[in-house]
């Protein structure tokens, strides 16, 4: 059965030509199982019509704040708070800024001011207005808040323009929504290592080599699979990140110390080698700070271990094995080599070549599996929250285990 069978739905349509897309939205949702209550934007009635939208839903439209007759019939703190969740498709950029600044001026912005149950942003607007520094500030907030967003997409829009700024398709907004009203709980009484951030190898006591990771993905996926009831230790690299609620936290520097502390913390059923694990430590480490008056140094480096490998092919191996790949091009083709090469049973790989992800919000992920007579699969998650891409995964291993039971 869908986790949106029986569900209580709140579909907020503002102004844009994606507008159309929510009728099909609609659709899906009560194939679902989904009841749909709507509410119609002055801007969304401009491309899509109460008549429509209400014959798709089989409910009354929500158009107007001040509508007496709504009001005492279903008024907006109702709405809201018979939902399981809400879903703002399209979420205009001006619906985006009231939200940010806690503006309630008609009804849509009035009924998600008094929202405590999730909601589903869905953007859609022209790639220069998406692109903004206004938007992109607002956006930011609204996540910061526990506000959840699937994408928007890349390629051509109404305007003529191509780029950043289309509203998600029908079937990843239906995920992602899936994914909000799945049951919690799923990995109780499992255990799962994280690892996460980068690691720092020594020159000298100052010095070190590093890399840009800023530890949010790993961080997100250890809080992820704990809200599922996994027993989570999280080994992490230096980074600026509390640790998430329920986790069990293991500091580390080193590649050296990280191998060290996941081989502590085995048996596991689930293992996520995140971390931007540095590749190679300096073998002649100097004791004190090295002077400049001396010269450059001659830095003698070393590989450091494969952590992902090791684990995979160890004795205590867990049942899922999963890695994470940052390439500068060729991203299948690499991402699968590298899957194949550590011996893990998942991979997620990025593309880090445009000087994002790192240090982001977002990421945009390539899912690999492999299958029992070593065949892969991959899937093109869009770009989406870090929040949402961990969700995602957690949701995914519950599946897999779920099956495997």
């Amino acid at each position: 059965m869908s986790a949106l069978a029986h569900k209580q739905i709140l579909l907020v349509i503002s102004g844009g030509i994606a507008a159309y897309k929510a009728l099909e939205l609609i659709r899906r949702l009560r194939d679902q199982g989904a009841a749909v209550r709507c509410i119609l934007t002055r801007g969304g009635a401009q491309f899509v019509t109460p008549l429509a939208v209400g014959a798709l839903s089989e409910n009354k439209v929500y158009q107007d704040l001040w509508s007496l007759t709504d009001e005492q019939e279903m008024g907006h703190i109702r709405l809201v708070r018979e939902a399981d969740l809400i879903i703002v498709a399209p979420a205009s950029a001006n619906l985006i800024a009231k939200l940010a600044h806690g503006l309630a001026d008609n009804l849509a912005s009035t009924a998600l001011l008094a929202a405590q149950k999730p909601i589903l942003l869905a953007p859609a607007m022209n790639g220069a207005m998406w692109s903004n520094a206004a938007t992109q500030a607002n956006i930011a907030t609204l996540r910061a808040r526990g506000l959840h967003q699937v994408g928007p997409d890349d390629g051509s829009m109404a305007c003529g323009e191509t780029g950043t700024g289309r509203m998600a398709e029908v079937p990843a907004i239906i995920a992602a929504a899936t994914t909000l009203l799945e049951p919690k709980g799923r990995l109780r009484g499992l255990h799962a290592i994280v690892t996460s951030g980068p690691t720092q190898e020594p020159i000298d006591p100052v010095r070190y080599i590093g890399n840009r990771s800023s530890g949010k993905q790993g961080h997100a996926i250890a809080a992820a699979l704990a809200a599922e009831g996994a027993q989570v230790t999280l080994v992490s690299g230096p980074t600026a990140l509390p640790a998430p609620d329920h986790v069990h936290l293991v500091s580390v520097q080193t590649a050296q110390e990280m191998r060290a502390a996941c081989n502590a913390a085995l048996p596991a059923a689930v293992f996520i080698g995140c971390a931007a694990v540095a590749d190679w430590h300096v073998v002649n480490a100097g004791a004190t700070k090295l002077k400049k008056d001396n010269g450059a140094p001659q830095l003698v480096l070393a590989p450091n271990p494969d952590i992902v490998a090791t684990i995979a092919a160890g004795q205590q191996r867990p049942e899922l094995v999963i890695g994470f790949a940052a390439e500068t091009g060729n991203l299948a083709t690499q991402a699968t080599a590298k899957l194949q090469r550590k011996g893990c049973d998942w991979l997620l790989a990025n593309d880090v070549s445009n000087g994002q992800v790192f240090g982001d919000d977002d990421n945009e992920i390539l899912f690999l599996t492999r299958d029992k007579t070593g065949v892969v699969n991959s899937t093109a998650w869009p770009r989406q929250s870090k929040t949402a891409v961990a969700a995602q995964l957690a949701a995914a291993i519950a599946l897999h285990f779920k099956k495997s039971s």
